[in-house]
């Protein structure tokens, strides 16, 4: 079989590709069969096939025949679903250096024995993100055979126990990753220690004895860049047993866990004086806080010290650091003023991150004033007082400006909505009052700001026309005092997140409110009036919608129906009426409903049923933003890598050291009533939450059975309605439900003994009903239920309750007829009713008549009485 690798050009001339050298195929669709096309080009030196369709073992020939492809260096198979068969196939490839297997279904136990081989060339390999719990030696040969080596990525697989003595053998190795796995180790290894070539180690989520096995490293005068984070934290020897000959620029230890209740830092950093950045993040370490960090370090880069328990003084280094990019020292427990040294100590600042402490004082005017290209600073939840410095705000490289959750009061600056290049601004959570200022947007950017939030606040008035003709992505002011009608300009805004709740607007919603780009829309606790009309008739990317708490009425319009995405419908304390409308059934990713407090009637829609109530992200998530740091440290274009820190992603690329910072802006959260009680529901929990509640309403009929079929719902509450008949026994089938609430209605028979099945329940409620029988026996969640959830059923017996079920007068507790039965029990009854009335007419009929036969005196006064009645109605008539 032969293969034309022939090509037409645009010129007309044939272009042969069996010379070709590189080959990209990456992020595309291909499946194995596409490989066997590959066989005819024998001078192929590159091939990337990453994030195709490719699964079991590579397969490339030349017709009938294997192809041993001996000029390829290097093979891009990751992300892909290639088992371990694949390795057996890799023989052919005598001359590769590079391999990525990277993210595939590798799985158990791997046998290198083909890589060690055929594969003996080979300086990078990366086997990352797969499921491999051991490779197996043969013949006492393993990958530690692999000696030229200088790249080796084991990470985020199942690997255990201590490192082998064999990786010695490695001593090419400049990068080394083997983080997310298991391996254990107390001390100095061994096999770490003759590593001395190594630049770059990940040491990161295992379960190392830390700091201790640091110690590996004390002869490696090349390593610069060291991740030990999230291992095991253990105290360290009172004086330092070893002096590092290294001089790191990256230190990542955040995250350990430790039994100890004080810790002291590492040791051997008081010896590292070329730190570009170091994450102490989120330990138990005591102390005086580690200022030497700045004084010590002439190029410091970043320094994160979040979450930690240091106590004390911000003091700053006596000598300027023109190098300094990045400064993050949030979640401590620092105190005192921000000094205004600050700026002439850290000239070239690009993020300063104070936030979560406790800062006292006044904002630094002089942050307006630094020389960079672009400042992120972020001094929210703090304890600052005052106002927001003029020179802040006329800053022309402030890009992010987050002062939620202090003291600040007053007026707020007019010019800080007409910064340049300032996209993020967040001034919730203070004591702001008065006004939104009214600026002339002629003089402003339109398109710079993006999210602004000024919620929790104690501003006034009405909403400024400018903020219609800015640009923005989300708009905050909810809890304020702010009224007016809505503006009809929002008819026609790009916002995805809007919150206006907690206000003071009245009047009707605008009847073309139906922008396409709005996801969130919340009009809460307002003094709304009138009716929906057609006000959200075209908003389909419509996620949350809570129009709770104002004075709405008439009926949901028929357009829900419309609203395929929507997620959240809250319309909770209104004025509601006529019946639920079915086409609610139709919004498939619905997962909360909140329809209480209304004066809907009718029956519940049995179709309610039809909803998945699955986990959404959408309804929780936010519009991600990243603001990049490029080129930040030099690391001399030594290796490539990433690795991600929380919402960072550190890249180490031949350019440098690039910093890449994830910013969420409105964190998206609604109040619903579970439990309850009214909680405040968002992040992982908004995104899992399901629940119906109908409470508070007019509802009349039977509880559909087809409820029972809503295996995700978590809450659900029919109480204060009029439901009657039975609790159907299918709510059995809702496993994950944590809250059920029937109470206050007319509902009879007993409790279905099946709802002790439902092992997620926390509150249960079915007080005020008229059910009978005997409770079900308090075992699983039943036995945590209190005499609360039963009070007010006459006929409701035994424990909890202090009714004893023998000496009870209930009126039969036999289980209750289906609705077959309880049919032809009605027919029944009707037909016993009528034979018994004609048989009680005949019996009454002929009794008169044998009285008036026997008595002649009687017979007289009857006929009398019927004459004198007929005399009686003729003269009536005439």
């Amino acid at each position: 079989m032969s293969h034309n690798y022939d090509i037409e050009r645009l010129d007309g001339k044939r272009l042969n590709l069996t010379n070709l050298e590189v080959l990209n195929l990456d992020y595309n669709s291909f499946e194995k069969s596409s490989l066997a096309q590959l066989g005819g080009f024998f001078n192929l030196k590159k091939l990337n096939m990453q994030e195709n369709q490719l699964q079991g073992s590579i397969n490339i020939k030349d017709g009938e025949r294997p192809l041993n492809l001996t000029n390829l260096e290097e093979l891009t198979l990751n992300s892909n679903s290639f088992t371990n068969s694949l390795l057996a196939q890799l023989s052919g490839f005598s001359n590769l250096k590079s391999l990525d297997i990277g993210y595939n279904q590798l799985k158990g136990s791997i046998n290198i024995k083909e890589l060690l081989d055929a594969l003996s060339n080979l300086e990078e390999l990366d086997i990352s993100e797969n499921e491999v719990k051991e490779i197996v030696p043969i013949k006492n040969k393993g990958w530690c055979d692999l000696r030229k080596l200088e790249t080796l990525d084991l990470s985020e697989n199942s690997l255990g126990g201590a490192l082998p003595s064999c990786l010695a053998n490695l001593s090419s190795l400049r990068y080394l990753d083997i983080s997310g796995n298991q391996f254990i180790g107390k001390g100095a290894s061994p096999a770490l220690a003759n590593l001395t070539s190594l630049r770059f180690m990940f040491l990161s989520r295992n379960l190392f004895e830390v700091p201790s096995i640091f110690m590996s490293f004390a002869n490696h005068l090349h390593l610069k860049v060291l991740f030990g984070d999230q291992n095991k934290l253990v105290r360290e020897p009172t004086i330092q047993t070893w002096v590092p000959k290294f001089q790191l620029k990256a230190f990542l230890f955040s995250n350990c866990t430790t039994k100890e209740l004080h810790i002291e830092i590492p040791k051997f950093l008081y010896y590292q004086n070329d730190l570009s950045m170091v994450d102490l993040s989120y330990n138990n370490f005591v102390g005086k806080f580690p200022f030497w960090l700045l004084e010590n370090n002439t190029r410091m880069g970043a320094f994160l010290m979040e979450g930690n328990s240091f106590m004390g003084h911000l003091n700053l280094p006596s000598h300027p650091k023109p190098k300094m990019s990045i400064v993050d020292i949030s979640g401590n427990k620092l105190e005192g003023p921000i000094l205004a040294s600050v700026c002439s100590i850290f000239p070239q600042l690009k993020g300063l991150n104070l936030s979560d402490n406790f800062f006292q004082g006044n904002i630094p005017p002089c942050l307006g004033s630094l020389n960079t290209t672009y400042l992120i600073l972020d001094l929210s939840h703090n304890h600052l007082s005052g106002g927001i410095p003029e020179m802040l705000a006329q800053s022309d490289s402030l890009e992010l400006l987050r002062l939620s959750n202090n003291d600040l009061s007053g007026k707020i600056a007019p010019t800080i909505f007409c910064s340049p290049s300032l996209q993020f601004l967040y001034l919730d959570g203070n004591k702001f009052d008065g006004n939104i200022p009214d600026i002339d947007i002629s003089t402003c950017h339109p398109y710079s700001l993006t999210d602004m939030d000024l919620s929790n606040n104690n501003l006034s008035g009405e909403l400024p026309r400018w903020i219609w003709n800015m640009s923005l992505n989300a708009l905050a002011v909810s809890n304020n005092q702010l009224k007016g009608l809505i503006p009809k300009e929002l008819c026609h805004y790009t916002l995805q997140i809007l919150d206006l709740s907690k206000n003071n607007f009245f009047g009707p919603i605008p009847s073309c409110f139906n922008a396409h780009s709005l996801k969130h829309l919340h009009l809460s606790k307002n003094r709304l009036s009138g009716t929906l009309t057609n006000a959200f008739f075209n908003s389909s990317s419509l996620v949350t919608l809570d129009l709770s708490e104002n004075q709405l009425t008439g009926e949901i319009p028929y357009w829900i129906g419309n609203l395929s995405t929507l997620s959240v419908l809250l319309l909770k304390a209104n004025y509601f009426i006529g019946e639920i409308p079915i086409e609610i059934c139709k919004l498939y990713s619905l997962s909360i409903i909140d329809l209480s407090q209304n004066k809907f009637s009718g029956l519940i829609p049995s179709c309610l049923s039809r909803l998945t109530l699955e986990p959404n992200d959408k309804k929780s998530s936010t519009i991600l933003y990243a603001l990049d740091f490029d080129g930040i440290l030099d690391f001399g274009g030594i290796l490539e890598g990433a690795n991600y820190i929380g919402m960072t992603r550190w890249d180490l690329s031949d350019s440098g050291f690039d910093l890449h910072f994830f910013i969420e802006n409105l964190e998206e959260k609604v109040d619903y009533t579970t439990k309850g009680a009214s909680r405040t529901i968002k992040g992982n929990i908004l995104e899992y939450m399901s629940g119906i509640d109908l409470s508070c309403n007019r509802l009349t009929g039977e509880i559909p059975r087809e409820i029972g079929n809503l295996s995700e719902i978590r809450s659900l509450n029919l109480s204060h309605n009029n439901l009657t008949g039975h609790i159907p026994s299918t709510f059995s089938k809702l496993k994950q439900i944590e809250s059920l609430d029937l109470s206050h209605n007319n509902l009879i028979g007993r409790i279905p003994v099946q709802l002790t099945e439902l092992y997620a329940l926390a509150v249960f409620n079915v007080s005020y009903n008229n059910l009978s029988g005997s409770i079900p026996s308090p075992k699983a969640q039943f036995g945590t239920f209190d005499e609360s959830s039963y009070v007010a059923n006459p006929f409701l017996c035994g424990s909890p309750l202090h009714k004893n079920c023998s000496d009870l007068d209930s009126p039969p507790t036999a289980a209750p007829k289906s609705s077959n039965e309880e049919e032809e029990s009605g027919l029944m009854d009707k037909y016993v009713f009528w034979v018994t009335f004609f048989v009680s007419y005949v019996i009454v009929l002929l009794v008169i008549v044998l009285i008036l036969y026997i008595n002649p005196y009687w017979r007289q006064a009857w006929f009398s009485f019927v004459e004198h009645c007929i005399k009686t109605c003729q003269y009536f008539i005439e």
